[in-house]
């Protein structure tokens, strides 16, 4: 009988990190135990998402996994940031002795990877990267086709108009992007909120609120989950 490798993931809310969700959930020698989620305090949100606490615990249910809330203070320096998700990696291994390897969804950008490389190094855990190099334009619609529900929660207005805040990711989304924006959002261009999908259980039911401009440059559209009807 094969043992299967552990493996924590890196959760942001959003497409990516669902997918690779997906994705690993489909390697029959490998099991996410759990995820791992960077919270600004004060705020109460997921970090560059924004997304909700409560949407985010919704998440964590229909996907059938435990988070880990790695909260850190607003404005943190990068030492601070590395200090709470070292912090974090340590609680997940009090949870799941023989834990070491942590996922993450990125795509393409070879800085980032080599930094989380050097960090996960750094602290004793292997990274893993199970959509690195994925051609962006086929993988959108790929997780399109796979049944994948999300919304833009987050465009940094500097590369993408306010205007596309809040809507669906779909493909009226990907034929109206502008030459130049990855269709994945992987430079930063746009963030997303996950509803749905062969990741969850069930669908999350949320409902779109506000659009408010943070820092002069990110649109951020608050996603609330949808009362329940008594």
């Amino acid at each position: 009988m094969t043992t299967k490798t552990p493996v924590l993931l890196s959760w942001s809310g959003g497409k990516d990190a669902a997918w690779t969700l997906h994705v690993l959930r489909k390697e029959s020698a490998i099991d996410v135990v759990g995820l791992v989620t960077t919270i600004t305090e004060g705020y109460e949100r997921v970090a560059m998402q924004g997304i909700r606490r409560d949407v985010l615990q919704a998440q964590a249910e229909a996907a059938g996994l435990a988070v880990i809330e790695a909260r850190m203070p607003q404005r943190a320096s990068n030492e601070v940031y590395e200090q709470v998700f070292a912090d974090s990696l340590a609680a997940a291994r009090r949870l799941w002795p023989g834990l070491g390897h942590v996922a993450f969804g990125d795509l393409f950008l070879e800085d980032i990877r080599t930094y989380r490389v050097a960090l996960c190094a750094r602290v004793g855990w292997t990274p893993l990267f199970p959509l690195f190099g994925a051609d962006t334009a086929l993988l959108a619609r790929e997780m399109l086709d796979g049944g994948l529900r999300a919304s833009l929660c987050c465009v940094d207005t500097t590369q993408l108009d306010t205007v596309y805040a809040g809507r669906p990711f779909d493909r009226a989304l990907l034929d109206d992007l502008p030459a130049g924006v990855d269709p994945c959002g992987e430079n930063g261009e746009f963030h997303t909120c996950v509803q749905a999908g062969p990741m969850f259980s069930h669908a999350i039911a949320i409902e779109r609120g506000e659009t408010v401009l943070r820092d002069g440059r990110f649109a951020y559209t608050d996603f609330m989950l949808r009362p329940r009807r008594e």
